[in-house]
């Protein structure tokens, strides 16, 4: 068969996409736009401190006998370790109250490599309906047992803890990514441990802003004892990349043995996993941006509920604060008036979330200001009056 013919199968599926008004498009981020859009929350990818310590770091350890300026050359298992990367590993694994800790490229692998690599085919995986895609793509190449439970629904979870069978695994997020909420932390462990089951707690959206120097939702709760494994990433609040696995030392030999995403990836090179540390450390003493975080939060949720805006929000207490504005097109025009008015924000459209409950997913950073919060909400009361 050719490749036209190829290109045209291609192109088919593509014009579906675009006469659901769901084609995607890369738009690069703009510097010169009040951002409302990027995972930033700390500011942390744009500052200079944090880079120059990096930098500084990063010298230090070249200059002690790490040769790699570029590359990592192999994975872990081949020719791609590294003494810093065993370093971090166990800076992490203290930092985070954990036994041990096991560095991935970034949090979609590391979702991916847990969802793979541990339940057996006999197993049976609980997950929150709103769970990351990753999740439910480590779910599909395992082939396991699997089942979703209604949002938040512990209810629902036990409903199906009853009927599950053999080893019993339970996913949440933390922070829900698209809605910003969280579950009951309590009454989920409690729940876990009742039916035996082994809890895993994705904290991509929690590491840098919740808990005690931001040492996230579980540490917050005071279940990190009682979690079977969490998942940090340091391509959000901590501004750099990558993610790291934290649980007991057993988990991480276990990974490090099964999990093919981490077997068979080339390793982060030396300086990203410099960074993840010193963005770790440089984190825990940013209480003032935290606490600024947290303000921003409150104002844009009490401003909301005192302005004219019919458009309901997510039930959020989170940087994450959907907008609920329904169909595709709508969502989407609305993100290009706010772009008029040189604001970024994104819109979340249908098929990534469920038709009817497209949004706009605004992000509050710590650097953002009431202005322009205020700004923002004038574009949200202008688009609604507009299509009533």
């Amino acid at each position: 068969m050719s490749a036209s013919v190829y290109g045209d199968f291609l192109n088919q599926r593509l014009n579906v996409r675009a006469e659901q008004n769901a084609l995607r498009k890369l738009l690069p981020a703009n510097a010169d736009l009040i951002d409302f859009s990027s995972n930033d929350y700390l500011g942390l990818s744009r500052s200079h401190e944090l880079h120059d310590i990096i930098a500084a770091e990063y010298e230090l350890v070249m200059k002690s006998g790490e040769f790699r300026w570029n590359g990592s050359a192999g994975s872990r298992l081949l020719n791609g370790d590294s003494a810093v990367a065993h370093l971090t590993e166990k800076f992490l694994a203290d930092f985070f109250r954990s036994e041990s800790a096991l560095i991935f490229n970034s949090g979609y692998t590391a979702n991916v490599a847990l969802m793979s690599a541990l339940p057996s085919r006999t197993s049976t995986v609980l997950y929150d309906e709103k769970i990351h895609a990753s999740v439910r793509d480590g779910i599909r190449m395992n082939g396991c047992r699997a089942w979703s439970f209604r949002h938040n629904d512990l209810t629902h979870l036990e409903e199906l803890l009853s009927k599950s069978t053999n080893e019993i695994w339970v996913v949440v997020e933390s922070v829900y990514s698209m809605d910003g909420d969280s579950p009951d932390a309590k009454q989920l462990t409690e729940l876990c441990e009742r039916y035996n089951a082994a809890l895993i707690v994705d904290e991509a959206h929690s590491g840098g802003i919740y808990g005690e120097q931001g040492k996230g939702w579980c540490v917050e709760n005071e279940i990190e004892n009682r979690v079977f494994a969490r998942l940090f990433t340091f391509g959000k609040a901590y501004g750099v990349h990558g993610a790291a696995v934290c649980g007991s030392e057993t988990l991480r030999t276990y990974l490090v043995n099964f999990a093919r995403p981490f077997i068979y990836s080339t390793t982060l090179p030396v300086r990203d996993v410099i960074a993840i540390r010193e963005a770790v450390k440089f984190a825990s003493a940013c209480d003032s941006e935290r606490s600024q975080l947290s303000g921003l939060i409150d104002y844009f949720r009490a401003l909301h509920k005192t302005s004219s805006c019919a458009y309901s929000i997510t039930d959020s207490h989170s940087p994450v604060q959907g907008v609920i504005v329904p169909g595709n097109s709508k969502v989407r025009e609305l993100s290009k008036q706010c772009l008029r008015e040189s604001i970024d924000v994104r819109a979340v459209l249908a098929p990534t979330v469920e038709p009817g409950v497209e949004r706009l997913r605004v992000i509050l950073h710590s650097f953002n200001t009431k202005a322009e919060v205020d700004r923002l909400m004038n574009v949200l009361i202008k688009s609604d009056a507009d299509h009533r």
